[in-house]
C-alpha cells in the first residue's frame, strides 16, 4: 500500500459523513508505518474504544470505513479466528466488527459485520512480521503471496457488501 496522509485518510471514508470524517482520530505515526507490508491501514480510536477504522486501495481509489465492535465481547475467554487473515487469537484478539453500509442503506441503519483481528494487523500476521500473543497462524501449503491474495480477497468481499 502506498503511504497515506491524514487528508488522504479523511477523504476516503464511504460510510460516515464528511463531518464525522473530519473529527475522527487518525494515527499520529503515519510516517512510521511499514507501508510496503500493509494491504490496508487499520487502527483503533484511542478516545472511543468501540471504534476502529480501515483504509485500503480498491480499484485504484482509497476506500475508508468506520467499524464498531460491541463492548459486550470484552471478557470472553475463547480462541477465535480472523475471517480476513485466518489468524487465531485467544480472548479478545478477534472481534465482530460491523460497518454501516454506504449510501441510503447505511443512513437507514443497515450494516454488515465480519470477525477481524481486534488490532487490525492482519497484513503483518500474514507476512510473519507480527506474532499473535498466545495465538497462532496455521501452517499452510499456500505461499505467502497466495495468503496475502486471500486476505485481500476476503477484505474486498466484505467491502462489496457495504455497497450492496
Amino acid at each position: 500500500m502506498r503511504s497515506l496522509t491524514e487528508q488522504d485518510i479523511r477523504n476516503s471514508f464511504i460510510n460516515c459523513s464528511k463531518g464525522e470524517a473530519k473529527r475522527l482520530a487518525t494515527p499520529r505515526d503515519l510516517d512510521l508505518r511499514p507501508w510496503d507490508d500493509l494491504d490496508f491501514l487499520g487502527w483503533r480510536d484511542p478516545g472511543a474504544p468501540d471504534r476502529s477504522y480501515l483504509v485500503t486501495e480498491r480499484v485504484g481509489e482509497l476506500i475508508g470505513i468506520t467499524l464498531r465492535f460491541p463492548s459486550s465481547q470484552r471478557g470472553f475467554l475463547h480462541r477465535s479466528m480472523c475471517s480476513l487473515c485466518l489468524t487465531t487469537h485467544p480472548g479478545n484478539g478477534v472481534s465482530l466488527m460491523t460497518a454501516r453500509k454506504a449510501g441510503a442503506a447505511g443512513r437507514e441503519g443497515n450494516s454488515v459485520g465480519m470477525y477481524m483481528c481486534a488490532d487490525l494487523a492482519c497484513s503483518l500476521y500474514v507476512r510473519g512480521k507480527k506474532v499473535p500473543e498466545s495465538g497462532s497462524r496455521f501452517e499452510e501449503s499456500l505461499t505467502m503471496e497466495q495468503q496475502i491474495a486471500r486476505t485481500v480477497g476476503n477484505l474486498s468481499a466484505f467491502l462489496e457488501k457495504l455497497y450492496a
